[in-house]
Protein backbone atom coordinates (compact mmCIF):
# COMPACT_ATOMS: atom_id res chain seq x y z
CA UNK A 1 0.00 0.00 0.00
CA UNK A 2 1.36 3.52 -1.18
CA UNK A 3 0.50 7.02 0.74
CA UNK A 4 -1.11 9.46 -1.24
CA UNK A 5 2.65 11.07 -1.31
CA UNK A 6 4.14 7.88 -2.93
CA UNK A 7 1.16 7.78 -4.87
CA UNK A 8 1.30 10.94 -6.64
CA UNK A 9 5.10 10.94 -6.65
CA UNK A 10 4.25 7.79 -8.74
CA UNK A 11 1.71 9.29 -11.24
CA UNK A 12 4.23 12.05 -11.57
CA UNK A 13 7.01 9.92 -12.19
CA UNK A 14 5.16 8.04 -14.61
CA UNK A 15 3.52 10.72 -16.81
CA UNK A 16 7.21 12.55 -16.68
CA UNK A 17 8.03 9.32 -18.68
CA UNK A 18 5.68 8.81 -20.74
CA UNK A 19 5.99 12.44 -21.95
CA UNK A 20 9.90 12.01 -22.29
CA UNK A 21 9.80 8.49 -24.20
CA UNK A 22 7.30 9.67 -26.15
CA UNK A 23 7.63 13.30 -26.69
CA UNK A 24 4.56 14.31 -29.20
CA UNK A 25 2.13 17.05 -29.10
CA UNK A 26 -1.24 15.32 -28.98
CA UNK A 27 -4.53 16.97 -29.70
CA UNK A 28 -6.39 16.40 -26.41
CA UNK A 29 -8.19 19.72 -25.74
CA UNK A 30 -7.57 21.26 -28.23
CA UNK A 31 -10.06 20.12 -30.49
CA UNK A 32 -11.53 23.57 -31.10
CA UNK A 33 -15.03 22.02 -30.08
CA UNK A 34 -16.43 23.13 -26.86
CA UNK A 35 -16.78 20.06 -24.20
CA UNK A 36 -14.87 17.55 -26.87
CA UNK A 37 -11.43 16.10 -25.79
CA UNK A 38 -9.28 13.53 -25.48
CA UNK A 39 -7.86 11.96 -22.58
CA UNK A 40 -4.98 9.63 -20.80
CA UNK A 41 -6.30 8.04 -17.60
CA UNK A 42 -4.32 5.53 -15.53
CA UNK A 43 -4.96 4.34 -12.08
CA UNK A 44 -4.67 1.51 -9.75
CA UNK A 45 -6.49 -0.96 -11.85
CA UNK A 46 -6.66 -0.03 -15.52
CA UNK A 47 -5.58 2.55 -18.27
CA UNK A 48 -7.66 4.26 -21.15
CA UNK A 49 -7.67 6.36 -24.28
CA UNK A 50 -10.77 8.58 -24.14
CA UNK A 51 -13.11 10.53 -26.26
CA UNK A 52 -15.23 12.57 -23.53
CA UNK A 53 -18.09 14.59 -24.26
CA UNK A 54 -18.60 17.16 -21.16
CA UNK A 55 -19.97 20.22 -22.78
CA UNK A 56 -24.31 21.08 -21.79
CA UNK A 57 -26.57 18.30 -22.66
CA UNK A 58 -27.67 20.00 -25.59
CA UNK A 59 -24.32 20.13 -27.38
CA UNK A 60 -23.29 16.64 -25.74
CA UNK A 61 -26.60 15.33 -27.63
CA UNK A 62 -25.29 16.86 -31.07
CA UNK A 63 -21.84 15.59 -30.81
CA UNK A 64 -22.92 11.95 -29.76
CA UNK A 65 -25.56 11.55 -32.66
CA UNK A 66 -22.56 12.06 -35.23
CA UNK A 67 -20.18 10.00 -33.75
CA UNK A 68 -23.21 7.32 -33.27
CA UNK A 69 -23.70 7.59 -37.18
CA UNK A 70 -19.82 7.18 -37.32
CA UNK A 71 -19.39 4.32 -34.68
CA UNK A 72 -18.99 1.60 -38.27
CA UNK A 73 -16.24 3.52 -39.52
CA UNK A 74 -14.34 3.90 -36.37
CA UNK A 75 -14.80 0.10 -34.59
CA UNK A 76 -14.10 -0.92 -38.52
CA UNK A 77 -10.93 1.16 -39.61
CA UNK A 78 -9.65 2.62 -36.80
CA UNK A 79 -10.78 1.03 -33.20
CA UNK A 80 -12.20 -2.02 -33.10
CA UNK A 81 -12.85 -2.49 -29.58
CA UNK A 82 -14.14 0.82 -28.75
CA UNK A 83 -17.12 1.02 -26.23
CA UNK A 84 -19.40 3.90 -26.36
CA UNK A 85 -21.61 4.68 -23.35
CA UNK A 86 -24.06 8.00 -23.86
CA UNK A 87 -23.93 8.03 -19.96
CA UNK A 88 -21.06 7.29 -18.25
CA UNK A 89 -20.61 8.82 -14.47
CA UNK A 90 -16.93 10.18 -13.45
CA UNK A 91 -15.33 9.25 -9.37
CA UNK A 92 -17.01 12.95 -8.96
CA UNK A 93 -20.24 12.11 -10.09
CA UNK A 94 -20.46 14.09 -13.21
CA UNK A 95 -22.70 12.77 -16.49
CA UNK A 96 -20.80 12.48 -19.74
CA UNK A 97 -20.40 10.45 -22.79
CA UNK A 98 -17.64 8.46 -23.61
CA UNK A 99 -15.69 6.83 -26.23
CA UNK A 100 -13.05 4.60 -24.87
CA UNK A 101 -10.65 1.81 -25.18
CA UNK A 102 -9.27 0.59 -21.98
CA UNK A 103 -6.14 -1.87 -20.94
CA UNK A 104 -7.26 -3.45 -18.28
CA UNK A 105 -5.10 -6.54 -18.42
CA UNK A 106 -3.17 -6.01 -14.57
CA UNK A 107 -1.71 -2.91 -15.38
CA UNK A 108 -1.24 -0.19 -12.05
CA UNK A 109 0.36 2.62 -12.10
CA UNK A 110 1.90 1.57 -9.20
CA UNK A 111 3.52 -1.17 -10.74
CA UNK A 112 6.41 0.31 -12.56
CA UNK A 113 6.95 -3.03 -14.61
CA UNK A 114 3.39 -2.10 -15.92
CA UNK A 115 4.34 1.30 -17.39
CA UNK A 116 5.66 0.36 -20.51
CA UNK A 117 2.98 -1.68 -21.57
CA UNK A 118 0.96 1.30 -20.81
CA UNK A 119 2.70 3.96 -22.85
CA UNK A 120 2.73 2.18 -25.69
CA UNK A 121 -1.35 1.46 -25.62
CA UNK A 122 -1.42 5.04 -25.01
CA UNK A 123 0.28 6.18 -27.86
CA UNK A 124 -1.07 3.31 -30.13
CA UNK A 125 -4.99 3.71 -29.29
CA UNK A 126 -4.66 7.82 -29.37
CA UNK A 127 -2.91 7.94 -32.62
CA UNK A 128 -5.88 6.22 -34.20
CA UNK A 129 -8.43 7.98 -32.30
CA UNK A 130 -7.09 11.36 -33.59
CA UNK A 131 -6.80 9.95 -37.50
CA UNK A 132 -10.84 9.18 -36.79
CA UNK A 133 -11.19 12.33 -35.59
CA UNK A 134 -8.56 14.76 -38.32
CA UNK A 135 -10.79 12.83 -41.14
CA UNK A 136 -14.21 13.36 -39.57
CA UNK A 137 -13.82 16.54 -37.71
CA UNK A 138 -15.92 18.34 -39.94
CA UNK A 139 -18.57 16.33 -39.96
CA UNK A 140 -18.70 16.58 -36.22
CA UNK A 141 -18.22 19.89 -36.03
CA UNK A 142 -20.97 20.96 -38.81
Amino acid sequence: MFSKEESRLLREEFWISFGKSFPRKWILYDTKLKGFAFKFHFDTKLAMVTLDLEDDLENRINYWEKLQSLKTILTKEFLPEAIFEEEYFLENGKEISRIYVSLDQKVSIHNKNTWREVMEFFVEKMILFEAFFEDYQDFIDA
